[in-house]
């Protein structure tokens, strides 16, 4: 079994000893017998404040729900909100601490939240000491897929110049954003963790980091599906399978499968569906309660399939498919850029400047560019 940064406190203890803590968790933080790292240090040394990033410490909001301080109902700490008016601990916030400790699931996708909480708390530490309680990379830590993200494009979805499957630990891409930002990082290793491992491979718990992210397989799909946020096709939210189901009320569910499939894309079967979205948010429930044709992303091969360029397809092919009816959802703000610019981390995928074979051969360049790139900050090996 692998051990987690957070099992390997106790030989790591000298780090906290005599020092005030700040923490920035949420639900997945978690030992392998399931104590919170909350419990942890707060039992054994000075934890003084908790920080709250999307989804909050307890993991009981949904996406895009921001959340003011208030205090946990278990320690009775003050919990400082990182998902609210401001997305950085303030140096008022800061005075009191010594030492950051950061413990969350990461995905492994450019998409997720969470390590841009970290970078940001990371910046905010530029006199103080920032630990990283490492964690396993679900989708394994060898392949790198996508595009490097266009820093004219970056948003709390898309912080830095990375692509969208990394290949990288939350550890380190701590390191890497660490280049920039000089502080004064301490990772904490796992034991036992090859970066050929997917997480079952891991023999720990799977703790859904968010709502719709409820299983491993559900990194896999998100990181084909989340795309059509930005678009008027449904990504499966408020269904039990988010990010698996892909549709919206004008697709025929079983030529797209047809079509789909005709690809011969790896690792992956599309079966046609329909299903009906629940209203859960204001914003992102589409399609709330209209029945959906589309189908279901069925990943049958791991090692082969590619959830990016599986991604782009499916969208390059439902916009021609549909033309009279697909379309790119506007920006939220007057004068800001459309959703799918952040999601895509470029532009001419929504200003159809190159055909799906060119982009497909740009993602290409640019994972391999990305991945020698990253070669020195890797601190786990395969076999």
């Amino acid at each position: 079994m692998v051990k987690l940064g957070t099992d390997l406190l106790e030989k790591h203890s000298a780090i906290f000893e005599n020092k005030r803590i700040g923490l920035v968790t949420n639900h997945t933080g978690l030992n392998k017998n399931f104590e919170s790292t909350v419990d942890l240090l707060h039992r054994n040394f000075n934890l003084v404040k908790l920080f709250a990033p999307e989804h909050g410490v307890r993991g009981n909001l949904q996406a895009g729900i921001t959340l003011e301080n208030y205090k946990d109902d278990k320690t009775g700490l003050p919990v400082i909100s990182l998902y609210g008016e401001s997305r950085r601990p303030s140096k008022e916030v800061m005075q009191d601490i010594d030492i950051i400790a950061f413990d969350i699931q990461d995905v492994g996708s450019r998409f997720y939240t969470f390590m841009y909480t970290m970078a940001y708390v990371m910046e905010s530490c530029a006199d103080k000491q920032f630990v990283v309680f490492d964690r396993p990379n679900p989708l394994g830590a060898v392949n790198v897929e996508g595009n490097i993200l266009d820093i004219s494009c970056k948003s709390f979805i898309g912080l830095y110049p990375i692509p969208q499957r990394y290949g990288l630990t939350i550890g380190e891409c701590a390191i890497l954003f660490n280049e920039g930002i000089k502080c004064n990082l301490e990772v904490i290793k796992m034991e036992g963790y090859r970066r050929d491992m997917y997480f079952e491979d891991t023999g720990l718990n799977w703790v859904l980091p968010s709502p719709n992210i409820p299983t491993p397989d559900s990194c896999f799909t998100f990181n084909c599906s989340c795309i059509f946020e930005g678009t008027n096709v449904s990504e499966g939210r408020g269904t039990t399978k988010p990010f698996s189901f892909v549709g919206a009320p004008w697709i025929d569910g079983g030529k797209l499968a047809d079509k789909l499939n005709n690809f011969a894309l790896p690792g992956v079967y599309f079966r046609p569906h329909y299903f009906t979205p629940m209203l859960y948010h204001p914003t992102l429930s589409k399609y709330a309660d209209e029945l959906c044709g589309g189908v279901e992303i069925h990943v049958l091969d791991r090692n082969v399939f590619k959830p990016i360029k599986t991604g782009l397809t499916m969208l390059y092919t439902i916009r021609d498919m549909y033309r009279k009816y697909f379309s790119f959802t506007a920006p939220y703000k007057e004068g800001g850029r459309h959703m799918i610019d952040y999601n895509t981390g470029n532009t001419y995928i929504r200003e159809e400047k190159y055909e799906l074979a060119e982009v497909l051969e740009i993602y290409e360049r640019e994972s391999r560019k990305f991945s020698d790139m990253t070669k020195e900050k890797r601190i786990y090996f395969s076999l």
